[in-house]
This record gives C-alpha cells, structure tokens and sequence, in this order.
C-alpha cells in the first residue's frame, strides 16, 4: 500500500553520525507504524526502532538507546533516523518498514507489511 525508499547511508568513520531518511510514498493515511531494521553480514535483520505514524510513540533496543534518535515528518512523508557515535558493528544494511495493523509488535520484523530496498551503513575504523 506504499513504497519506501531509504536514503543518507554511506561511508562513515567510527565516532561519527549519520541521518537515514525513509520516503513513504502511497496510500500513508493507511500507515499505523514505520521501523527501522537493519542486516549485517552474515547476520539476522535485527530491530532498531519504530514510530507510530501519527502520534508519534517510539520503541528502541536495548543495544541503540541514547545514540539512535528516530522521527517522522508527516508533512514530507519521511521517517529518520539519527545515529550519532557510529561504531565498526553498526555496519550494515539498513532498512524501513511500515505496518499498517494497530496490534502488530513493532519490534519485530514479522509485524511489517512493506519493506524498502534498504541504504548500507558501512563504519571505518
């Protein structure tokens, strides 16, 4: 029922930060939670926020509180995502996604109904 598009990833050196955009195009009236997840070699997809779309009620892991800040501009149609003190192990791919069921778990890959194609993160030491 939408499209995303994730922007802002790139080559970063470790101690630095980084702002990833999701661009929701579509049908966002029907949008009830956008996440933020993201994949490292060899890794699982792992969580790392989500936001609801139109109150705004935010979730973190455990491991990104107090260095992952994540928002939404409902005006531009754009989720972010801040990441401030970029370590090596935060490179990956990283992806957004919204869920459209108000009881769906955010915090879990299965509790989205669409995906974006993803941005790479990769940290420099």
């Amino acid at each position: 029922q939408v499209q995303l598009v994730e922007s802002g990833g790139g080559l970063v050196q470790a101690g630095g930060s980084l702002r990833l955009s999701c661009t929701v195009s579509g049908r966002t009236s029907s949008v009830y939670a956008m996440g933020w997840f993201r994949q490292g070699p060899g890794k699982e997809r792992e969580f790392l926020s989500a936001i609801t779309w139109s109150r705004g009620r935010t979730w973190y892991a455990d491991s990104v509180k107090g260095r992952f800040t994540i928002s939404r501009d409902n005006v531009k149609n754009t989720m972010y995502l801040q990441i401030n003190s970029l370590k090596t192990e935060d490179t990956a791919v990283y992806f957004c996604a919204a869920a459209y069921q108000s009881w769906t778990i955010v915090t879990t890959a299965d509790g989205y109904d669409d995906w974006g194609q993803g941005t790479q993160v990769t940290v420099s030491s």
